[in-house]
């Protein structure tokens, strides 16, 4: 079993910073993609970033591509989500998920998220 804790949310200002991790339970971390999902009140869940099983290959919604980076040490069985330039929207809880399929983009592991909140 795949166990998935998010952590680094908080408070920041607009155009600031912020780092969130994701650690990940189990001995086969490196084998398997991770992404990052977010979710505003009153919106659907929207994919945000995603990341190869190590590291080759990453993925960025259009509304954060230039802005974060995502990437992970599989020594250290972690995700990381580098939030740069934040916007009011980008307010959200967000979410870790592993695809445990490999080439597969479904995603089969959910943590239980952290709330990120931008102010103006």
């Amino acid at each position: 079993q795949v166990q998935l804790v998010e952590s680094g949310g908080g408070l920041v200002q607009a155009g600031g910073s912020l780092r969130l991790s994701c650690a990940a339970s189990g001995r086969t971390f490196s084998t398997y993609g991770m992404g990052w999902f977010r979710q505003a009140p009153g919106k659907e869940r929207e994919f945000v970033a995603d990341i190869s099983a190590i590291g080759i290959t990453k993925k960025y919604s259009d509304s954060v591509k230039g802005r974060f980076i995502v990437s992970r040490d599989n020594a250290k069985n972690t995700v990381y989500l580098q939030m740069n330039s934040l916007k009011p929207e980008d307010t959200a809880v967000y979410y870790c998920a592993a695809r445990l399929g490999g080439t597969s983009y479904n995603y089969d592991v959910w943590g239980q998220g952290t709330q990120v909140t931008v102010s103006s």
